[in-house]
C-alpha cells in the first residue's frame, strides 16, 4: 500500500531517506530515478522496458564525486561508487541535484550500515579469501605448468 506525501508517492512502512532523478541541465526530466532507504540504494530506469537495480549500502567500497563546469553551473554532479556487488560493480548516480550533500549523506549512511552489520575491512576487500587460506593452514601451492 502506498500514500502520497509532499507530492511524492511513498510505500507505507518503507523508510525512503533520499530520492531524486537524473537531471538534464537543471530539469529533473528523466526516466532514471534514484532512492536510498532501508539500507539499500535503488536505481530505477527506463520507460517502455524498465530495470531496477538494488545494492546494499554496506557493500559500497569507494565513493567519488565529479562535477564538470556545466554541472557546477546547473547545480548537479555525478557520484560514482565501486561496490562488491557482482551484478553492479560500478554505480553512477548521474546529474543529481545537491550532489555534494548527497555524497556526504551516502558516506555517512554507508559507514553506519557497516557498523550496524559489523562488517570489517577484511570482509569487504579482495584479500579476505587469501587470508582465510593462510589462517587455516591451507597455504597456496605453486604449480609448475
Amino acid at each position: 500500500m502506498s500514500k502520497i506525501e509532499n507530492g511524492e508517492i511513498r510505500e507505507i512502512g518503507s523508510n525512503i531517506i533520499w530520492q531524486d532523478r537524473k537531471h538534464h541541465l537543471w530539469f529533473p526530466i528523466s526516466f532514471t530515478k534514484y532512492s536510498v532507504g532501508d539500507g539499500r540504494l535503488y536505481i530505477n530506469s527506463g520507460l517502455l522496458s524498465s530495470r531496477e537495480d538494488e545494492c546494499l549500502l554496506y557493500r559500497i567500497t569507494d565513493i567519488s564525486l565529479t562535477r564538470s563546469l556545466a554541472q557546477r553551473i546547473f547545480g548537479t554532479g555525478t557520484i560514482e561508487m565501486n561496490t562488491k556487488d557482482q551484478s553492479t560493480p560500478l554505480i553512477r548516480l548521474e546529474n543529481i541535484a545537491h550532489s555534494v550533500e548527497v555524497k556526504r549523506m551516502l558516506s555517512n549512511l554507508i559507514e553506519k550500515e557497516r557498523e550496524e552489520k559489523k562488517v570489517v575491512g577484511r570482509d569487504m576487500y579482495g584479500a579476505a579469501g587469501h587470508l582465510d587460506d593462510i589462517e587455516y593452514g591451507n597455504e597456496p601451492q605453486d604449480l609448475d605448468l
